[in-house]
This record gives C-alpha cells, sequence and structure tokens, in this order.
C-alpha cells in the first residue's frame, strides 16, 4: 500500500549533511528562479492582450455588425483587424501594431480596441450586461 507520508530518505547524520542539503535546496531554488524569469521574458512575445469594438458605420442603416479587434503581445506589439459590412459587401482590413501605435491611420473604433486590448478591457461597445429582448443564447 502507497503511503504519502512514509519518508523515502533517512534524516541528516550531522550537521555537515544537513547543511549540504540546505545549500543543495539553495541552488535548486536559484535554478528555478532563474527558469521563471526567462518563461517571463518569452512570455512579452505570446499575444495576450485582445480587444473588441463593434460598431455601426453607417448610422440609420442595419446594427452593429462591423468590428474592430486588436491581438497584443505583453509589448503591445501586434495587429488590429477590422471588418466593414453592407449589405452589398464586407470588407476586411489589417494594421501592424508596434508598441501600441500604427504607422497607418487609425479609425476611432481601431484605436478604441487598442486601447480595451492594453488595458484588458474585452467587452464591445454595443455589448450590455443584460441580454436585449427577443435575444437567444447560443446552443
Amino acid at each position: 500500500m502507497l503511503n504519502p507520508f512514509k519518508k523515502t530518505k533517512k534524516e541528516p547524520e550531522d550537521w555537515k549533511e544537513f547543511l549540504s542539503r540546505f545549500l543543495n535546496l539553495e541552488k535548486k531554488h536559484k535554478d528555478l528562479s532563474e527558469e521563471i524569469e526567462k518563461l517571463k521574458k518569452q512570455n512579452l512575445d505570446n499575444f495576450q492582450k485582445i480587444g473588441v469594438v463593434r460598431f455601426n458605420p453607417f448610422k440609420e442603416v442595419g446594427s452593429d455588425q462591423s468590428f474592430s479587434v486588436a491581438i497584443l503581445d505583453g509589448n503591445d506589439n501586434g495587429i488590429v483587424i477590422t471588418s466593414l459590412y453592407t449589405r452589398e459587401e464586407s470588407r476586411v482590413y489589417g494594421k501592424p501594431i508596434k508598441g501600441g501605435f500604427s504607422e497607418y491611420n487609425l479609425s476611432e473604433e481601431e484605436k478604441q480596441a487598442i486601447e480595451k486590448a492594453k488595458n484588458g478591457k474585452n467587452n464591445s461597445k454595443s455589448n450590455n450586461s443584460t441580454r436585449p429582448e427577443g435575444a437567444r443564447l447560443a446552443q
């Protein structure tokens, strides 16, 4: 029978052995701390921030079928993708983002999506905490 509380190693015989084990633990702790710092630096290059803004580019016609999505890494580098929807067509645009800014002109909705991504506010402009009357949940 497996006993999780059973000691697998014997107690140190003297202070010298105790000190040796302690120094070994200290070295393992240092190695683990260095590995964690290395992983933190590597993680900055992974996409980790997303901001979404839904909007209607044509007032008085249609609804919030258009959107901008910003996808950024830990250094605020990434991309913003915008889809403009009309009854006749749908257009999609992509713009690179470096340090939270783009070399291309950004629409207000694209700027909002980038700010939401940077600040961790991922809810869309048209998103309410209550469901509109007649709206159904996806099943």
